[in-house]
C-alpha cells in the first residue's frame, strides 16, 4: 500500500510530530511505502492565487475553480501543486496529521487542500462523494488538542468533534469525503499539552496498534449519489 502523510505542525518536537513519526515507522515496518509532506518544513505556500496558474483561461477575472479545471486540462498548474497532486494520486491511503486550531485545521493545511484538491480532477459537476475523483482511496485524520475527551460529544461543552454535526465535518466530509475517499474514523489525542510522558507513551502505543488494524477501523457514513436525483434533491422528496 502507498501511504501519503500530510503533516501540519510548526514544532518538529511536538507530540503531533511524534504521532507522525510513529505512523511512518509502523506502516513502513509492515511493508507499506510511506511518503511525507511536512508542510511547515516544506514552507508550503497555503495562499490560493492567480500565481497558481502558468496560463489563464480568463486573465482579467479570477474564478479559481474554473482556472483549476483549465490548469488540469492544459497541465499548467504551478509546479508545487502538481507535485502534491501526484503524491495524492499515487497514495492508497492519505493521512492528515495536525493539531486542532480554533475548532478546525491549521491554515497551512487548509491552504494545501484549497490548492491541491483541484476542480476537474478531484471533483467536478456530479463527480462528488462516492463518484468523486478520488474514489477508491482511503483517508484517516490523526489530530491532537488540549481539551479533555469529555468536553467533546453530544451535549458536551464543545459539541461533537466528528460526526454529522462535528467541528471537523468540513475536512472529514467537506474535503475528504466530498472527493470520494473512504473516510476512516479519526484518531484523536486529547489533552496533550497537560498529560505526562507515560500517558503520551500509551497514546503512541495505541496509535501504532490501530495502524496495524486499519481494515477493521470504522468507516464514516457519507452521502451516496444513488440517494439523490440529477438535481441533487433527495429521491424520496422528488418522488413526492
Amino acid at each position: 500500500m502507498n501511504v501519503l502523510i500530510v503533516h501540519a505542525h510548526p514544532e518538529p518536537q511536538s507530540f503531533c510530530a511524534a504521532l507522525k513519526d510513529a505512523a511512518v515507522e509502523t506502516l513502513a515496518s509492515q511493508g507499506h511505502q510511506v511518503q511525507v509532506s511536512d508542510l511547515y518544513a516544506m514552507n508550503f505556500n497555503p495562499v490560493a492565487s492567480a500565481e497558481d496558474f502558468r496560463q489563464r483561461e480568463n486573465p482579467d477575472y479570477l474564478v479559481y475553480a474554473l482556472e483549476q479545471r483549465m490548469g488540469v486540462a492544459s497541465n499548467s498548474l504551478a509546479p508545487d501543486i502538481q507535485a502534491e497532486i501526484r503524491k495524492v494520486q499515487e497514495a492508497d491511503l492519505l493521512i492528515l496529521s495536525f493539531p486542532i486550531f480554533w475548532m478546525s485545521v491549521p491554515a497551512i493545511l487548509k491552504g494545501w487542500i484549497d490548492r491541491v484538491f483541484v476542480s476537474g480532477l478531484f471533483y467536478g459537476g456530479k463527480r462528488v462523494y462516492d463518484r468523486g475523483g478520488m474514489a477508491g482511496k482511503r483517508a484517516l485524520v490523526c489530530t491532537t488538542l488540549g481539551g479533555r475527551d469529555y468536553m467533546f460529544g453530544a451535549g458536551s461543552l464543545h459539541g461533537e468533534l466528528y460526526g454529522e454535526a462535528g467541528m471537523l465535518r468540513s475536512v472529514l466530509q467537506g474535503s475528504l469525503g466530498y472527493v470520494g475517499m473512504e473516510v476512516l474514523e479519526p484518531f484523536v489525542a486529547y489533552h496533550v499539552p497537560y498529560i505526562d510522558d507515560g500517558a503520551r507513551s500509551a497514546l503512541l502505543a495505541q496509535w501504532r496498534d490501530e495502524l496495524k488494524q486499519l481494515d477493521r477501523r470504522p468507516v464514516m457514513a457519507m452521502p451516496s449519489l444513488a440517494d439523490f436525483d440529477d438535481t441533487f434533491r433527495p429521491r424520496q422528496a422528488s418522488a413526492a
